[in-house]
């Protein structure tokens, strides 16, 4: 009866929200109009800030007069501004019309996590966007409006600065916003997202989640997140089936003691019918599958374009032959596409919430480099993309590479190819990440061999030469042989990779085998280093670093790789190492 209410109820919302997206998309004709208006708001909203008081930001600044005002930046240029306002003297950097809710903590790809201000206009554009992407998803899939939604989120809450301003992630402030019939959506309660341990996190959201057959849409921002997932379910397949039958929770003592009482009671009943058909289907197929245990599941909502397209296929296979709607391209920084459909990582430039700027990849790195208005790309080509927000942040170099797809009336379409920061440089091939990924994924469909997750890296050598690392992959298929075919991807792919191996600048490929659990060992550490959440984490699968192979080697308790002769590879204590004429991978 409640899921019948809710879905009346929501039609006429959706009826509501339809005129909104309708009306913002519509400005998407007028694609320099509506950015000119944009970075007026932007510059009006904080023009009493002391930061824009000193470099003589107004409104009535022409896109031209702005570039003159402000150089291309990264964070470095407002962080003495941020600081001042995480003490709470929020008139550095904000405008009085402005006001502080949060700040998100970047991910930490590139560098160490980074504060960034979320404000209640940016908290505004932020939600609507979410809106139009929800209205299109659930007016393509009608069958999802009847059913529940499984959402990862993590607190926005972790800690809070010296000024008293809460820190976390922007995903969890909005959860807490939600009324209770909207929240009424959601398998998983909000009060999962304090809970600090991420394996404990994982199993109890899953639990939360497995307990509900009428799962239509499951959304996070990474696929590995779901696929772990799947992997956790099988692991813990008894005790999640117990916890259901009694209405138990195992992690109980992980939830935060404050509200552990009433968070048990509230939402961990007694499901024995949940429980008996899941033991059914272990019986019958020996595992519990995301495909098999939530039969009604309509789509999954990840990110799709960049280095996780990798995952794509393996997640595929344990979730069904569902459709897949990008998130669109993100960051704590900012929102930048709206995907409009199904199985693209393209989506719509987010012309009224941020002024954007784009430099071409070729222009990048100079000391005056060509700078477009969104108005003046060109299908095909890559760029540099560059944020102003209302948070404070202009000209911002946000280190994305994106490639213009197309164009929503006057409005450039965009997809999501690689951090710039992961290029890797050692005799002049700048191998990108998207480039290791393609190899890796055509190499894998070629052999018909399933990769598992991977890095590569550079190693030092007699010449240098990449080498892959990875916890597994398909049977029956050597490693010399994958490695060769990764080699031959790359070198078909980037015509300098291609000149320094045939000069023996670069050698080949290597591909070795690490531990079981490496990864996860490497994801906690990183996150514990760099700061971020587990739903922000985004695996490398390039890391430009000559040292990386010895660290996950380290870390996963191994000795470090010897070559004992060209082409050969060994590892003490017993790792599996597979070589060709040779690929490593991290």
């Amino acid at each position: 009866m409640l899921r019948m209410l809710r879905y009346l109820g929501g039609k006429l919302v959706r009826r509501r929200l339809s005129h909104v997206a309708d009306e913002y998309l519509s400005r998407c004709e007028q694609c320099y109009r509506t950015q000119r208006e944009t970075l007026s708001r932007i510059l009006a909203l904080n023009a009493t800030s002391e930061f824009s008081r000193k470099h003589g930001l107004k409104a009535s600044l022409s896109p031209d007069d702005y570039r003159l005002q402000i150089p291309v930046s990264d964070f470095e240029l407002v962080r003495p501004y941020i600081e001042q306002v995480q003490r709470g003297a929020t008139s550095a950097l904000l405008g009085a019309n402005n006001p502080l809710l949060m700040f998100a903590l970047s991910s930490g790809t590139t560098a160490e996590s980074k504060y960034i201000p979320i404000t209640k206009p940016f908290l505004d554009d932020y939600r609507r966007g979410w809106n139009i992407w929800g209205l299109r998803f659930f007016n393509d899939h009608e069958k999802a409006n009847r059913l529940d939604i499984v959402q990862l989120t993590s607190d926005y809450e972790q800690f809070h600065t010296s000024g008293g301003t809460p820190c976390g992630n922007i995903s969890g402030l909005v959860t807490s916003m939600q009324s209770r019939i909207v929240r009424s959506m959601y398998t998983i309660p909000p009060e999962v997202a304090k809970v600090r341990d991420t394996e404990a996190k994982s199993y109890i959201s899953l639990r939360c989640a497995m307990a509900n057959e009428h799962v239509g849409l499951i959304t996070t921002a990474n696929p590995s997140t779901l696929i772990r997932w799947a992997q956790l379910a099988n692991e813990h397949k008894e005790t999640l089936i117990r916890d259901i039958h009694d209405g138990t929770i195992h992690y109980a003592q992980s939830i935060p003691a404050e509200f552990r009482t009433t968070f048990t009671k509230g939402h961990f009943r007694p499901n024995k019918s949940r429980a008996l058909w899941l033991e059914n289907l272990v019986q019958q197929t020996g595992q519990l599958t995301p495909g098999d245990f939530w039969p009604h599941l309509q789509a999954l909502a990840v990110w799709t374009g960049g280095a996780v397209k990798h995952y794509l296929p393996s997640m595929r296979k344990l979730y069904g032959n569902v459709p897949v709607r990008d998130h669109g391209l993100s960051a704590s920084e900012g929102r930048m596409t709206i995907p409009l459909e199904d199985e693209t990582s393209s989506g719509v430039l987010d012309i009224g919430t941020h002024y954007f700027e784009f430099i071409p990849e070729a222009e990048y790195g100079r000391s005056n480099p060509v700078v477009l208005g969104a108005h003046e790309l060109e299908l095909g080509q890559d760029y540099y993309i560059l944020l102003t927000t209302t948070s404070g942040l202009y000209r911002y170099d946000i280190r994305d590479v994106v490639r213009c797809t197309g164009f929503y009336h006057q409005t450039p379409m965009l997809e999501f190819l690689h951090k710039g920061a992961h290029i890797s440089n050692l005799t002049g091939e700048k191998l990108s990440e998207s480039q290791v990924v393609n190899a890796v994924h055509h190499a894998s469909r070629e052999l018909h061999c399933e990769v598992g997750c991977f890095t590569v890296a550079p190693v030092w050598g007699a010449p240098p030469h990449y080498r892959l690392h990875t916890e597994s992959f398909a049977e029956g298929v050597s490693a010399s042989r994958l490695a060769k075919a990764i080699d031959c991807q790359l070198i078909n792919s980037n015509c300098e990779y291609r000149d320094k191996r045939e000069s023996h600048r670069l050698g080949p490929v290597e591909v070795i085998t690490v531990p079981q659990g490496t990864w996860q060992a490497f994801r906690q550490d990183r996150l514990q280093r760099k700061g971020g959440s587990l739903e922000q984490y985004k695996h490398p699968c390039l890391v430009p670093d000559l040292d990386f192979s010895e660290k996950i080697l380290a870390l996963s308790g191994l000795s470090k790789v010897s070559v004992a002769a060209p082409h050969f590879l060994s590892v003490e204590h017993s790792a599996r190492i597979h070589t060709d004429q040779g690929a490593e991978h991290l």
